[in-house]
């Protein structure tokens, strides 16, 4: 009776997982097929090289893929930094970062625009005791802005390629 059960336990289980085989994510790059042949990063140089590269890494692509679009990027980077909160002594209290990308993806023979977006991001963080972990906090942060914005930025582009 126990063989019984512990069988059927077993065959349901692989049911349920076999069931998941079919699972893609949603950030998936399957549907990104472009090379970037040039690209061009204004402003902040930094923030600007990371959200190419995870474009660049988005978009590999097979030699033997049909219907890859040989593409220009540009990318214009402005972070604003500014005091929120002071203290009665004036002391520094908040700081509110504002990340303002301006990305334009061209196709490079017909000279059409693909994607020209405009995305601006802010979040706001405590100063700490410590000045590094007040930096420390400042660069995390800067990271997931930056990864909202490419985010943001292969949707876009995954729903523009899907309709052309």
């Amino acid at each position: 009776m126990k063989k019984i059960i512990h069988h059927t336990i077993l065959v349901i289980l692989l049911l349920y997982i076999s069931g998941c085989s079919g699972y893609k994510p949603i950030f998936s790059s399957s549907g990104i097929k472009i090379n970037i042949m040039n690209y061009s990063i204004e402003g902040e140089k930094k923030i600007g090289k990371k959200i190419y590269s995870k474009l660049y890494n988005a978009s590999q692509y097979k030699k033997e893929d049909v219907g890859v679009k040989n593409v220009n990027l540009l990318i214009n980077v402005s972070k604003n930094k500014e005091a929120t909160v002071k203290s009665s002594t004036g002391k520094i209290l908040n700081y509110k970062i504002t990340l303002n990308i301006k990305v334009s993806i061209g196709d490079i023979y017909t000279n059409k625009q693909l994607l020209e977006r405009n995305i601006i991001y802010s979040d706001s963080y405590k100063v700490q005791d410590q000045h590094s972990e007040t930096i420390r906090l400042e660069n995390k942060l800067i990271d997931n802005l930056t990864n909202k914005i490419f985010q943001d930025i292969l949707i876009e582009l995954t729903a523009t390629l899907a309709t052309q």
